[in-house]
């Protein structure tokens, strides 16, 4: 069913909206999945804050125009699926790395981060990028680790006295 021209603007005013708001962003082909696998991707995508949508090429092209995914224009061909990660910038990577762990018809054929267009091989690097939880505890364990080196260089006379006093007195119980 072809979509009418007020559903057309409706589409790439909904899709802008979302980039423009974006981390990232993954284009992938989808030619040969089932509508079954393709509905299992959207449920993924759903659960990890990703935003998936099927789009014509033409229609996306319009909707990435003053984002930071306008890059994206020049790759956009044959049948694409548009994932947009909004909450972490790797979301999206990491649902499309499991999906095509299991189905091989989906292809990666673009990804962008920041303004940048990445190649397709880059979806890995993205995809093992830390979360937000994970990065805050990087740098909570960089934060702390100084104040623990202080407090264990302060302890250790201390230590090294009782060491060597309990020492000398398992000397003298043995003698």
């Amino acid at each position: 069913m072809a979509l009418t021209f007020s559903k057309k603007k409706e589409v790439v005013a909904q899709v802008n909206a979302v980039a423009s708001e974006a981390l990232s962003a993954i284009g992938a082909e989808y030619r040969g999945l089932t509508v079954e696998q393709l509905t299992r991707l959207r449920v993924e995508a759903h659960k990890s804050g990703v935003y998936l949508r099927v789009v014509k090429n033409s229609l996306a092209r319009r909707a990435l125009e003053g984002t930071d995914f306008e890059c994206m224009n020049d790759s956009m061909s044959g049948p694409l699926v548009l994932a947009f990660s909004m909450e972490d910038p790797g979301a999206a990577a990491r649902i499309i790395k499991d999906f095509t762990k299991e189905n091989d018809k989906l292809v990666v054929k673009m990804l962008s981060v920041g303004g940048d267009l990445l190649p397709a091989e880059q979806l890995a690097k993205l995809a093992d990028l830390p979360t937000r939880d994970q990065a805050l505890a990087m740098l909570m364990g960089v934060m702390k680790a100084p104040i623990e080196k202080f407090v264990r260089t302060l302890a250790e006379p201390h230590t090294k006295l009782v060491r060597t006093v309990a020492a000398i007195r398992e000397q003298k119980e043995a003698a």
